[in-house]
């Protein structure tokens, strides 16, 4: 136990360790604002063909959200409000869009008149030929929608451990931000494209603790920990990148813009987006990844130990394999036939080997998840090949009846590693050649093994990206 507790604690610290062991303990100076994984992505994309002209006008807080506290209330908002800024960052760092200022486009235009005014009282007093204030840039297309929600807790949980005084614990928090956004055409108002993406955002906490005595009157109490809470401000900035360049990919799609490079890098690009898109649309909340199993049937193989509770005290471990085949009836039941070689030992020197062949209905109860357990029972036969000149008696044939269960973690659509765990009950006394008692025979088997997918799967479309075609958004 004590080990245990020991190996829990090094665990959680060597976790938390990045931020255990750069602990701040002075002021900081200012520094330039970090990067996220995505903005290298976006700053080294393709070069457009030709950047677009985009306004963004108000890129919102909608969800109404304040920031959660455990005791009392705030006023303070869940998210920040600059989200406009943040888009505006990402669209000039993608190059393929030059943006134009609509947030506070009452302040450039009072600018622009005083200018104007200025210029006019100075071309009448002393320069007639001052040349005109140029006009401003307008865009082809707007760019709309915002931060449409922020779900607190949606997962929490810990584990932690306690023994003679010495503890520790580690607890963890998911929240998670959603954003909308949306391409307008400004010649039409048309809406050309809309783009969804989320963002998880994760708060952890770690201690560990040491309280005991050491000596009469004598205590030790010493404490660590830390908690880590990710910037919902960079949460934010990831999840708005993300959507920029989930609008680039799906307008060169549509043939709404492309690369300098041309048709096969946009064909590279669409192909990448398309794949990831598949992932993410089979993958459901808290990152289950769900896959469509197609194949009517599946071959397993697996080894096993078995231990057989007979008549005898002694009950050493064995072993067997077997082979099988599932049939699938729906997305949650199959019919298995199974031939098991397995061998049984016990005392006073009785070792057998023996074959059973037996059919079961399993229930797969997570069917398209990739790690999804299942359980199963039917019936089948034990036979003894052993010959007459054997030193225990010849069984016939036995019937017998087994259930068990089990997990498939599935690897690829076609490969995947089973472990279970099975009970088999014999309606006879002798399997170890003595009976005794008044109950029958019975065994357990657990192991692992393999399986394969047979059958050609069936051609699901990909998740093409819906469009509007050739357009012409200037």
């Amino acid at each position: 136990m004590k080990k245990l507790f020991y190996l829990l604690v090094a665990c959680q610290l060597l976790t938390a360790c990045g931020t255990y062991f750069n602990q701040p303990y002075k002021p900081e100076d200012a520094r330039i604002g970090e990067r996220t994984p995505r903005s290298k992505i976006l700053e080294d994309f393709p070069l457009p063909q030709e950047p677009v002209v985009v306004g963004v006008y108000n890129f919102k807080d909608q969800t109404g959200q304040y920031k959660s506290v455990e005791n009392g209330s705030t006023f303070s908002t869940a998210v920040s409000q600059g989200a406009t800024t943040m888009l505006i960052k990402a669209l000039e760092d993608s190059k393929w869009f030059t943006p134009i200022e609509r947030e506070n486009l009452n302040n450039l235009l009072n600018e622009r008149n005083i200018i104007r005014t200025t210029r006019d009282e100075f071309r009448k007093t002393t320069n007639p030929n001052e040349p005109k204030l140029p006009p401003l840039l307008f865009a082809g297309i707007l760019l709309e929608g915002g931060i449409v929600s922020y779900d607190s807790n949606i997962v929490t949980g810990g584990i932690g451990a306690r023994y003679f005084g010495v503890g520790g614990s580690t607890q963890y928090r998911q929240d998670r931000i959603t954003i909308y956004l949306r391409a307008v055409s400004t010649a039409n108002g048309k809406i050309l494209k809309t783009v969804y993406v989320s963002k998880t955002i994760l708060s952890q906490a770690v201690d560990a603790s040491l309280f005991r005595y050491v000596n009469f009157q004598r205590l030790l109490e010493a404490e660590t920990g830390m908690t880590k809470n990710e910037p919902v401000q960079l949460a934010m900035k990831d999840a708005i990148e993300k959507a920029v360049e989930s609008l680039i990919i799906e307008g060169i799609a549509d043939d709404l813009w492309s690369t300098e490079e041309g048709e096969d890098t946009n064909q590279d690009l669409v192909d990448a987006y398309l794949e990831e898109k598949a992932i993410e649309e089979t993958t459901l909340l808290y990152s289950r990844r769900q896959r469509q199993r197609d194949f009517f049937g599946t071959v397993h193989a697996s080894g096993f130990a078995t231990i057989m509770n007979g008549d005898y005290q002694k009950k050493p471990l064995s072993y067997g394999a077997s082979l099988g085949y599932s049939h699938k009836l729906n997305d949650n039941f199959n019919l298995g036939a199974n031939l098991t070689y397995q061998n049984f030992e016990s005392s006073f020197s009785f070792d057998k080997d023996f074959f059973t062949a037996d059919v079961n209905v399993e229930y797969m109860i997570l069917p398209f998840d990739n790690l999804t357990p299942y359980v199963y029972g039917g019936g089948g036969v034990l036979f003894d090949p052993s010959g007459t000149d054997e030193q225990f008696e010849k069984l016939d044939p036995e019937p017998k009846i087994q259930g068990g269960l089990g997990v498939v973690a599935q690897i690829t659509d076609r490969w995947a590693v089973r472990g279970f765990f099975e009970s088999s009950l014999l309606f006879t006394d002798l399997l170890d050649g003595f009976e005794n008692g008044k109950r029958d025979d019975y065994y357990y088997n657990f192991g692992v093994g393999v399986s394969f997918s047979l059958g050609k799967k069936k051609n699901t479309a990909p998740l093409e990206i819906q469009g509007i075609g050739n357009s012409n958004t200037n």
